[in-house]
């Protein structure tokens, strides 16, 4: 008998054990993510559905990244600098241009299924959860038929962006502007990216193929997560198409008003915000082929592209959160005030080039695309009709995905020179100043606009 109590107190004791260890080990990941659930369900956005769908855009992030880092390893690490120049440019042959004309269809073949967007959201996360596993069969060869696969990836990826605009009106929890909603979504996934980036990276250590197996498994997550979204996203009541054509506006005037109609200052943003997307599609592929050619003092060139890229996300992410708080009459103002911030770094790496200066231009260019891109939904917000605004949201992303697109041909064609390079970053960043202007001018004449919601 005493035995028997013996061993029950044993095995009692050893449950005990085994039950507080799980505790220990379990309560850190269930404490990190209420606590995430906290901040993404604060302020009303639990109750309007806004919470959820910041969380699906988290997991997006960290599903790109993945793929990013798995695509970074084959087309441009794995090889020297002029065959990666090759192989970056028949990137953008095969991915980008062909995007670059499907692009403007997505966002009017969106605009058609307005009853689907939890369908549409879910279907863009499981065909890029179907192509990562096909891709991890070529990734480690950097074989062509990898990039199919890879256009396949950033339509679907173009195709979430677009419904994703088109989603946020409908949840806005009560007393929150478009922007604050846009920004909170937006910082989402930005912190998703950096807390995957160094996942991929791990994953990669194990194996080519393994950051895309764990790309597949975080968009299938993402598939159920957007069929979870309230059923008011499915919701279309008082929608209309937005036209960018004058010419279209006038011909339609009486059913679907252009935007080019409602507000020149808006297109002048619209065209401000391209050029500084260019920008960033310039830094990026010209930065990664000059500093491995020619990397940071006392660095290697994975290093330097790190240092460079690392500033360039946390100036996004800052200015992504001072655009949460900003208040402002004038988002005009804004991005005409960015532009030029922008445009002095540029003008000063160029002049006095060196790794510091190129740093601080990334890190600048973010944080001011950013505020400048809030600005743009402020004014679209302001300016276009709620009955054409999501179609106008999404108009708009198509458009400056294009300027990426372009921005980043241009980084690929120019000679690895720093002041060459930073004259034309300076360059893109002028002509799209010229216009913040000409949209900040066009504002005073007619007496000030009305008040925009940044905040």
């Amino acid at each position: 008998m005493a035995a028997a109590r013996s061993n029950d107190d044993g095995s009692g004791r050893a449950r005990r054990a085994g039950r507080a260890v799980g505790r220990a080990l379990h309560l850190p990941i269930t404490g990190t993510a209420r606590g995430i659930r906290r901040a993404t369900h604060a302020h009303g956005a639990g109750e309007s559905g806004l919470g959820k769908l910041i969380e699906l855009h988290a997991v997006n992030g960290a599903g790109d990244v993945l793929i990013t880092v798995a695509l970074a390893s084959t087309v441009f690490f794995s090889v020297p600098t002029d065959e990666a120049r090759g192989r970056v440019a028949l990137y953008l042959a095969i991915t980008m241009a062909p995007f670059t004309l499907l692009a403007p269809v997505i966002g009017p073949l969106l605009d058609r299924l307005p009853h689907g967007r939890r369908a549409a959201m879910a279907g863009a996360m499981l065909t890029r959860a179907v192509l990562a596993l096909t891709m991890s069969t070529a990734v480690a060869t950097g074989g062509l038929q990898l990039y199919p696969a890879a256009l396949g990836v950033l339509v679907a990826s173009k195709a979430y962006g677009v419904v994703r605009s088109a989603v946020v009106p409908r949840l806005l929890p009560p007393k929150f502007s478009l922007v604050k909603a846009n920004s909170r979504v937006t910082l989402a996934g930005l912190l998703a990216t950096g807390a995957a980036a160094p996942v991929g990276a791990a994953l990669h250590l194990v194996g080519a193929p393994w950051p895309l197996y764990g790309a597949s498994v975080v968009f299938i997550g993402g598939t159920i997560l957007s069929l979870s979204l309230p059923h008011k996203v499915d919701s279309a009541k008082g929608e209309r198409r937005a036209r960018l054509s004058t010419h279209e506006a006038r011909r339609e005037r009486s059913r679907r008003p252009g935007l080019r109609a409602i507000s020149t200052s808006v297109l002048c943003g619209l065209w401000a915000n391209a050029a500084m997307r260019s920008l960033s599609g310039f830094l990026i592929f010209f930065l990664a082929f000059l500093l491995r050619e020619h990397p940071l003092s006392g660095q290697s060139a994975a290093v330097s592209l790190g240092i460079v890229g690392v500033s360039a996300g946390v100036g996004n992410a800052c200015g992504t959160a001072v655009g949460a708080w900003l208040r402002s009459r004038a988002p005009e103002t804004i991005i005409a005030s960015v532009l030029s911030v922008t445009l002095g770094a540029a003008v000063v790496a160029a002049v006095f080039f060196s790794g510091l200066l190129m740093a601080v231009l990334g890190a600048t260019a973010g944080f001011c695309q950013a505020l400048a891109k809030l600005s743009l939904d402020a004014m679209i917000q302001r300016d276009v009709p709620e009955e054409i605004r999501t179609s106008a949201f999404a108009r708009s992303e198509t458009l400056l995905q294009m300027a990426w697109v372009v921005g980043g041909a241009i980084g690929i064609a120019l000679p690895l020179n720093g002041v060459v390079g930073m004259s034309v970053a300076a360059a893109l960043v002028a002509a799209g100043t010229a216009m913040a202007y000409r949209g900040l001018l066009t504002t005073a004449r007619h007496g000030g606009s009305p008040r925009a919601r940044v905040a």
